[in-house]
């Protein structure tokens, strides 16, 4: 795990002085210090320093002992540092920081890559900007009388010695994708998450948050679709060139990687990827060709043309799959010159906890509970077999894709005629199983009504509707896939662990709310707020992921997750965006417009594999195992789960021949991982990220209020 961290204290205590978090670089000293922690390469750190009547200088790499020691800057210094992958030149980082002296901060994030950005104007002023998808968060706590701040929760937790937030566990589990149930609470008791798209700003030790971006709301970001595809075809080609372009890692593995396990996202990055030239470097010490490894199921054929040849240079791409990604359209692009293709075999979710006998504790400690826990060693084989930077389509479905609630918007908006060919899309499963005419009607008028009824409904009326709902656990389970679309369509919806939460839990969740409730109504609509948040989600599940699964020296990447790719998303049309096949047809373009015209005519339309297979799979081989964890889970000791109802839907779902409902495997999912995550935090109770501090001894788990 890489994480910076600082803080601006109020008092000068000599207990400060002292504390420093273990094996970290300093990036800048003074009243206001900043530490590069972990695995970071050193054209991963990029530092700014501009001096009044002076131009900026740019360094790339930890700072010297004399730089890193500079506390007595001329008065009117400013310092920028960046950290992690950005595709800007040391021009466009010299001319960002002095347009930033001035205040604004927003153009910092409109460069290619991911990256973290923190800036210092003053001995006693500093601000941090996370990105827009919730991939790079910062967090904050008071401390030393001032606030301290870091790119990690757990860190903070241990400077401050914060107990567990069981009360945050339990909204999370309850309705993962409402800010008004989680706030802007972390884990750790104390701890604060800034949220995607806003700034912390820390001055004097005095924290403030405010947004950066604004909220997106329809029409003033929405453009043509043409010219929005163009953009969105600049942006993801940005993104992929500046990992492809980046120098070595210098570990004894291929550079570069793609995995093609993801249907047409992945796919598609790995032929913008294959594209870009590659200059000379060090051969990597194996005896392989020299390719871009590339992971994806058995292949059939090759369509790749002579005259799509590029410069291979003395390295190319490792492409990899499992084996049920075999018919995904990842197989179309195997076969590319500038492809190695590796075939991996299949390993299910749960396989840790396939050994009964197994220790629970064991495995990948990471900032904050995700459903990677459960697919650590599925995902972890991947990346191990993968390049230094793998380059992945995580994300591109929550980009891309219009959410459900979006067709509220398009009501609100007065362009409810436009929703016929969605409605058909969100229900044309149950359609064609439908058995019957009144099926086939029910379903798009079910929708419809739901998509009016959004439209109309008051923020307020619709939290304590939702209230009432969770504490009467309204679930998905047993519904159609009509339903299940118009459930959806709600301004708060509880997650899939929610039925299996404490009456106690769902109460807490219930009143917060309840409180929310009586806020000030957003002025974002409904469809595009729950768009907003579900990418969120989303993206804190992938930073999991790379906390469980990433290899040292390794680097896993999401362009679709990038800032400047999701600005140009949000100006896709709405209608565009909702049309069935919307993603597929979208990145065709891009691909077309990047000069690959030669796709196959069925790209994307082939039937996709089974996701939920493995994962129903290994919920059954891992039956004895899961049965063991939930013999006295830490789950119920905090009160946050009806243990006979989650004992009940273990037994249901890993019978020889069960076929638990996709709510199902995802609401298990959440359980087990978090379970997981509790065990392992816990076992490290007197660890600790700081040296300088008396030994933490933080109080066992409490039940939520």
């Amino acid at each position: 795990m890489r994480w910076l961290t600082g803080w601006c204290p109020g008092t000068a205590l000599p207990v400060v002085g002292a504390v420093r978090p273990l094996a970290a670089v300093t990036l800048w000293t003074g009243p206001s210090p900043l530490w590069a922690v972990g695995d970071w390469r050193p054209d991963e750190i990029r530092l700014v320093t501009l001096r009044p009547g002076a131009s900026a200088t740019v360094t790339t790499g930890p700072p010297g002992a004399e730089a890193a020691d500079e506390a007595s800057d001329q008065p009117g210094t400013v310092r920028l540092a960046v950290l992690g992958r950005c595709g800007a030149s040391d021009q466009e980082l010299a001319a960002g920081l002095a347009t930033a002296r001035g205040g604004a901060v927003r153009h910092l994030t409109t460069w290619p890559g991911s990256y973290t950005v923190v800036i210092r104007t003053g001995p006693r002023s500093t601000v941090l900007l996370t990105d827009l998808a919730g991939v790079l968060p910062v967090f904050h706590t008071p401390w030393a009388g001032g606030t301290a701040y870091a790119t990690a929760a757990l860190p903070l937790a241990d400077l401050v010695g914060a107990p567990l937030d069981t009360g945050h566990l339990a909204a999370r589990l309850a309705c993962p994708e409402s800010p008004e149930a989680i706030g802007s609470g972390s884990p750790y008791l104390g701890v604060q998450r800034v949220a995607p798209g806003h700034l912390l700003g820390v001055r004097n030790g005095r924290a403030h948050v405010s947004a950066y971006e604004p909220e997106p709301g329809g029409a003033p970001f929405e453009r043509e679709e043409a010219p929005a595809v163009r953009e969105l075809t600049r942006a993801l080609l940005e993104s992929v060139r500046c990992r492809v372009r980046a120098p070595g890692s210098g570990t004894d593995r291929p550079r570069l990687g793609v995995d093609l396990s993801y249907g047409t996202a992945s796919a598609t990055v790995a032929l913008l990827a294959a594209a870009v030239p590659i200059a000379p470097g060090p051969r990597v010490a194996r005896d392989e060709p020299p390719e871009l490894p590339a992971r994806t199921g058995a292949v059939k054929g090759s369509w790749a043309r002579p005259d799509h040849r590029q410069p291979t240079g003395p390295e190319t791409l490792t492409a990899v799959t499992v084996r049920e990604s075999a018919e995904s359209p990842a197989a179309t692009v195997a076969e590319l010159p500038r492809l190695r293709h590796l075939v991996l075999p299949t390993t299910l979710p749960y396989a840790e906890l396939a050994d009964p006998g197994a220790e629970p504790p064991a495995g990948p400690l990471t900032d904050e509970p995700g459903t990677a826990l459960v697919a650590a060693a599925r995902i972890g084989g991947r990346l191990s077999a993968g390049g230094a930077d793998h380059l992945t389509g995580y994300g591109a479905r929550q980009v891309l894709d219009g959410h459900p609630a979006r067709l509220a918007d398009l009501v609100r908006a007065g362009r409810a005629r436009r929703l016929a060919a969605p409605v058909a899309a969100l229900t044309g499963a149950e359609r064609a199983a439908a058995t019957g005419v009144l099926g086939t009607l029910r379903t798009p008028l079910t929708v419809w009504r739901a998509a009016h009824r959004l439209a109309r409904a008051r923020y307020a009326e619709a939290l304590d509707d939702a209230a009432v709902r969770l504490t009467v656990r309204h679930g998905p389970a047993g519904r159609s896939l009509g339903e299940v679309s118009a459930a959806e369509l709600a301004w708060c919806v509880p997650g899939p662990a929610a039925r299996w939460l404490s009456d106690d839990a769902l109460s807490a969740v219930a009143l917060r709310l309840r409180l929310a409730a009586r806020s000030p109504a957003p002025a974002e609509p409904p469809g595009a707020r729950r768009a907003r948040h579900a990418l969120h989600r989303h993206a804190a599940e992938y930073r999991t992921l790379l906390h469980a699964a990433e290899q040292r020296g390794q680097r896993l990447h999401a362009p679709f997750l990038d800032n400047q790719v999701v600005r140009a998303a949000r100006m896709l049309p709405v209608e565009t965006r909702l049309q069935p096949g919307a993603r597929h047809a979208l990145l065709r373009a891009v691909l077309t417009g990047a000069s690959r015209t030669d796709l196959p005519p069925d790209w994307g339309l082939a039937a996709r594999p089974d996701r939920q297979g493995p994962d129903r799979d290994g919920l059954r081989l891992a039956a004895d195992g899961l049965a063991e964890l939930f013999r006295a889970p830490l789950l119920a000791e905090a009160g946050l789960i009806d243990l006979p109802a989650v004992r009940a839907a273990l037994a249901e779902a890993t019978g020889p021949s069960a076929e638990p409902s996709p709510g199902t495997v995802a609401g298990l999912a959440e359980l087990v991982s978090t379970e997981l995550w509790l065990r392992r935090i816990l076992a490290r109770r007197h660890g600790s990220c700081w040296t300088g501090l008396p030994a933490p001894d933080r109080p066992a788990l409490a039940r939520p209020a």
